[in-house]
């Protein structure tokens, strides 16, 4: 079996190399799980609270260690300081609503009879996470899913191998027995035995859209839950009242924070008119003041993409728009090395028949469209396969609500982007995928529905 190996974007180092584990070890480990699944959700509720929250405690202890590894992983810069405080945040949240939201709902509690609703563990989890945000999305499932008494698996990217293993030691030293939770060392055919076996009940996989299509065709005839995030090409919108330089903070943070490689980052914006030019001005402006550089170093602003190929994409949406009589308006910087360190750009003159206005970009590259009213900004923002975030930039809320309703989109954001709200369904429409993750909805997903009628008496 081939080695999964993680390239250091910094400077094409290899990062971590590890073997993944064969379809048979694989099964073997699933059907330990499975076994110690029943004993794990029989425990009380806050104990599963508690030992996770230990997890997470320790994993702030160590907050260094990930920002360091992050950096060499998939080139976020240290300055940033990893992603503990949104980790933290959300685990925080779906243990402190856990009690109240998988309790029973009783619908009649009389002396005749009991009727009620409960929630159960769906099982065995399967927790396939990217690179780009590696310990948040990944503890998006985990965290729940143990509350819930599922016992999870972990599957991490080839390029943060580190991250999953970081995770288990912390989950290992807080309590939280092997057989429970763990990382596991994957490639393709291993994570399709799993899953086209049955021996998962329940997959969260984060990704592409052919990794997601991959996943549900493992997952077809077998009744097996899956919940798919498989990117975006996610607009804003800057209305004619907008704070333009709140909208250019916010708009361009969005686009440009590690690298452009969010899933809910920016990669569209759509400017009224009459403000069009200035956006444009303060944008460029914005963008210059970037410093690209080696992510270990303080000053660094913005790193290298996570890998070389990922920065061919970047590269050949750009040419191609530039080709088609888009401007780019950022000249190339300092730093960039033809491989992984792209110049963040800016393009103007763009349309909706060039590939980065309409395929995923991945990269810290955003076009900008001059549009004169709400109805071609609402029709601008739906004309793409993906709806995962959309970000309007206006003084009327009431504006904000109505032109959301008509977005086809998971999340609408009024004067920011880019954030996940753990009280909030974070989910999405079309080719970004299906499922509900955080919130209440979150424990949903992670449990099945199971309806009791106790007659009291005969």
């Amino acid at each position: 079996m081939k080695e999964l190996t993680c390239i250091s974007p910094i400077d094409g180092a290899v990062a971590a190399r590890r073997q993944p584990a064969s379809p048979e070890a694989a099964i073997a480990k699933a059907a330990a799980m499975r076994k110690a699944q029943k004993a794990w959700a029989a425990r009380p509720l806050e104990e599963r609270i508690a030992l996770v929250r230990k997890a997470v405690s320790l994993i702030g202890e160590q907050t260094g260690r990930m920002t360091q590894e992050l950096a060499l992983q998939m080139g976020r810069p240290v300055r940033y300081g990893g992603e503990f405080r949104g980790l933290k945040e959300r685990a925080d949240y779906m243990c402190e609503i856990a009690a109240d939201t998988l309790k029973p709902m009783v619908i009649e509690n009389s002396a005749a009879v009991l009727r009620q609703i409960a929630r159960e563990p769906l099982g065995v989890v399967l927790v396939i996470a990217p690179w780009n945000y590696p310990y948040m999305t990944a503890m998006n499932t985990i965290v729940p899913a143990l509350v819930a008494g599922n016992v999870v698996l972990l599957k991490h990217a080839e390029q943060t191998l580190l991250v999953g293993e970081h995770l288990a030691e912390a989950f290992h030293q807080a309590g939280v027995p092997a057989d429970v939770f763990d990382n596991i060392f994957l490639d393709h055919a291993g994570s399709a035995a799993l899953i086209s076996g049955r021996h998962v009940n329940f997959v969260n996989f984060t990704g592409s859209v052919r990794g997601g299509a991959s996943i549900e065709q493992a997952a077809a005839g077998n009744f097996i839950n899956v919940a798919t995030e498989l990117g975006g090409k996610d607009p804003a919108y800057i209305r004619a009242d907008a704070d333009l330089d709140a909208a250019v903070e916010g708009a361009m943070d969005g686009a440009m924070f590690n690298a452009g490689q969010c899933c809910c980052g920016i990669e569209r914006i759509y400017v009224h008119e009459s403000l069009f030019d200035a956006f444009v001005e303060k944008a460029v402006a914005w963008v210059k003041a970037l410093k690209l550089g080696n992510p270990l170093e303080a000053e660094t602003t913005i790193g290298p993409m996570a890998n070389i190929r990922f920065a061919r994409t970047v590269r050949e949406h750009v040419a191609e728009a530039v080709a088609q009589g888009a401007i780019a308006h950022i000249p190339t910087m300092a730093a960039d090395d033809g491989g992984a360190y792209v110049t963040p750009q800016v393009l103007t003159n763009v349309t909706h028949a060039m590939k980065v206005m309409r395929e995923e970009t991945f990269g810290p590259v955003v076009g900008i469209m001059k549009v004169k009213d709400d109805e071609e900004a609402i029709a601008l923002m739906n004309d793409s396969d993906f709806g995962l975030t959309a970000s309007i930039w206006t003084a009327d809320a009431d504006a904000a609500e109505a032109i959301g309703a008509r977005l086809e989109t998971g999340t609408v954001f009024q004067n920011r982007c880019d954030y996940l709200d753990p009280a909030l369904c974070w989910t999405g429409c079309k080719d970004t995928g299906r499922g509900a993750g955080l919130s209440v909805l979150g424990y949903m997903a992670l449990t099945r529905p199971k309806s009791y009628h106790l007659k009291k008496k005969a």
